[in-house]
């Protein structure tokens, strides 16, 4: 009776220890997670330019505060993106000038109207030194983009129905790969995967840049708004929150190649083209998932478990034999002399 008694304590302390040690593992992570989060939300716009001091014209002045204040400047290249666009020639009143899908114009001026209850801000576009005319700002964000690829590539897949297309393709695609995979016993990521951390750090990264890029939408829309208008691909002289997001992308880049190469290494050539299927339809799945999960705050969460997998498959990777010695076949973690027959691998 002792000896059992003694034997629940210890379960008991046991688990009690390991309640403790998991309660103060989540305050650790949501402590610096908020620290993190605070970080990036702290410093996510651009900064003011300083005009102090400096010998510039007042043109050159409203210009660059007309960039801070509305992303856009004069000289600033657009095109139209609907069927019909009326500018108005003010200050003549009922005339307008048409412009169609897929005309470039360039912003020429800037004008405050207040009396305006709609919009105070109204822009003046030139399509040609004949066609030129007014228009709302707000009705030129919806209707106009930058002629700028990387603009154009962020409005495709921000503001056209491109997010449920690649809803339905993912979705189609996946059922395929799953039969498939249950029928010829092909690899899958995260069911079958290949001996590699590179599709999972893929489909991770691929989390992070749409966590991100919600984050952004929802904290602070201003600044990708700026990038909007004023894209680089370059991860420097940007704010913090950019920053990680463009590292992010080059990083999946890096690491689709990486995955790419170890796919075909590890498989056959058949074998390793319905593999990739397979991990193109997980990214796929993980941005549209975590961008619209983002917007309910449960994507956080579920980035930080995706986190934690990956850490631990990370951890098992690195303590799981990679090699065998070339003489009698024993498991190694690392080259050298083989511990059971002595043998030098190299």
């Amino acid at each position: 009776m002792v000896m059992k008694n003694e034997e629940r304590r210890m379960k008991n302390a046991k688990g009690n220890a390991f309640v403790c040690r998991w309660r103060a593992g989540v305050q650790f992570f949501i402590l610096h997670s908020s620290f993190f989060i605070l970080f990036l939300l702290a410093s996510c716009s651009y900064p003011r330019p300083d005009l102090t001091g400096k010998h510039l014209s007042q043109q050159a002045i409203d210009s660059l505060q007309c960039l801070y204040q509305h992303h856009y400047t004069s000289g600033t290249n657009l095109q139209a993106t609907t069927d019909s666009i009326l500018l108005e020639c003010l200050p003549v009143k009922g005339s307008y000038e048409l412009l169609r899908r897929g005309d470039r114009v360039v912003v020429a001026e800037v004008a405050i109207h207040p009396a305006d209850s709609i919009d105070s801000v109204w822009v003046k576009l030139a399509h040609s030194q004949d066609t030129q005319g007014w228009l709302r700002e707000t009705e030129m964000m919806r209707k106009f983009v930058p002629v700028d690829s990387v603009s154009q590539a962020i409005h495709l897949f921000s503001h056209t129905h491109a997010q449920y297309f690649l809803i339905v393709l993912a979705a189609f695609t996946a059922v395929w790969l799953f039969r498939l995979a249950l029928r010829k016993k092909t690899p899958l990521v995260f069911l079958d995967d290949i001996d590699s951390l590179y599709p999972m750090l893929l489909c991770l990264l691929m989390a992070f840049c749409a966590t991100l890029y919600e984050s952004m939408q929802m904290f602070a829309p201003d600044t990708w708004q700026h990038f909007y208008f004023n894209p680089t691909l370059s991860p420097l002289h940007v704010p913090p929150v950019l920053a990680f997001f463009l590292a992010g992308l080059w990083l999946f880049i890096v690491v689709l190649l990486a995955a790419i190469d170890d796919s075909f290494r590890q498989l056959s050539f058949t074998t390793a083209v319905v593999y990739l299927l397979g991990l193109a339809a997980c990214c796929i799945f993980c941005y549209v998932l975590f961008m619209f999960t983002t917007r309910i705050y449960i994507g956080y969460l579920l980035l930080a478990g995706m986190s934690w997998l990956f850490a631990r498959r990370a951890w098992q990777s690195l303590s799981t034999p990679h090699y065998r010695c070339g003489r009698c076949g024993c498991k190694l973690l690392r080259k050298g002399i083989c511990p059971r027959c002595g043998a030098v691998n190299e």
